[in-house]
């Protein structure tokens, strides 16, 4: 009896030490596996991250040679009409009118210089970022404040951080400059109030309008259409997230949560 005993645990212990290692082997394979799987998905991550940020610079670039091509049109290239205009109908024989319509075309180019002056600046497009978000923000709200139709009231904090993140920077202020297209596109708004804040190691910016609304709740395809999708993916890049607030008739109110810097 004791025979079969010493026999059984000879076999049972044979077993194990012969397992043991078939399960060793197998879990290093299973962790080498996760671990693979793991790095293939982080840089998969990043391959997405980096393709968004070319995209956004991208974006910016464009929105930015679309407001030059708008201000060169509707501004600049109407100064310089004016000036033409006025040093066509200066009369030589008249020295008093004359040169009352020669001061008014210096003071037209004088205005149109400062002008190609500002859309020079305009020209950094998403090197503006680099100096900053909040002033990006406030170099976009001084652009949007020029066709005199919104009363924007900009607020920040003091307190924001002193190290930025160019990166995150330039996302949340394509996010921005895509919910101001919004504002002239659908929203028939007037005034639009913008806050940028920080507490406890996250960025809040809200962009809050007194426009006509929508359900935010019930998204229709048009509404879908506006990039409000777009902007929630694009947040959710950078690790954070954008809650929406609307009805109709009273207006909305988006707000931006970022981890930061």
């Amino acid at each position: 009896m004791v025979d079969k005993d010493i026999s059984g645990l000879i076999i049972i212990t044979t077993l194990i030490f012969l397992i043991a290692p078939a399960f060793l082997v197998l879990y290093i394979f299973i962790y080498n596996r996760r671990k693979k799987r793991h790095i293939e998905e982080k840089a998969q991550m990043q391959l997405t991250f980096e393709a968004e940020i070319a995209k956004t610079q991208y974006e910016v670039q464009e929105q930015t040679m679309q407001t030059i091509g708008a201000d060169l049109h509707d501004n600049i290239g109407q100064l310089l009409s004016l000036t033409s205009l006025t040093l066509n109908s200066i009369e030589l024989d008249n020295r008093l009118k004359a040169r009352e319509k020669v001061d008014a075309a210096i003071d037209l180019t004088v205005r149109s210089i400062k002008e190609m002056r500002l859309l020079g600046k305009l020209l950094q497009g998403d090197q503006l970022v680099v100096s900053g978000l909040s002033e990006a923000i406030r170099h976009e709200i001084n652009w949007m404040e020029r066709s005199g139709k919104y009363k924007i009231k900009y607020t920040r904090a003091e307190d924001l951080p002193a190290a930025n993140n160019p990166d995150k920077d330039l996302i949340v202020f394509r996010i921005l400059q895509e919910i101001l297209n919004n504002i002239i596109k659908h929203a028939h708004a007037s005034r639009i109030y913008i806050n940028l804040e920080y507490n406890e190691g996250t960025l809040k910016l809200e962009i809050t309008d007194n426009g006509i609304g929508f359900n935010a709740d019930e998204l229709t395809d048009d509404q879908r259409g506006m990039g409000l999708q777009n902007m929630r993916k694009r947040a959710v890049i950078i690790g954070g997230e954008v809650a929406i607030k609307s009805n109709p008739g009273e207006g909305t109110q988006i707000s931006i949560f970022i981890p930061y810097p």
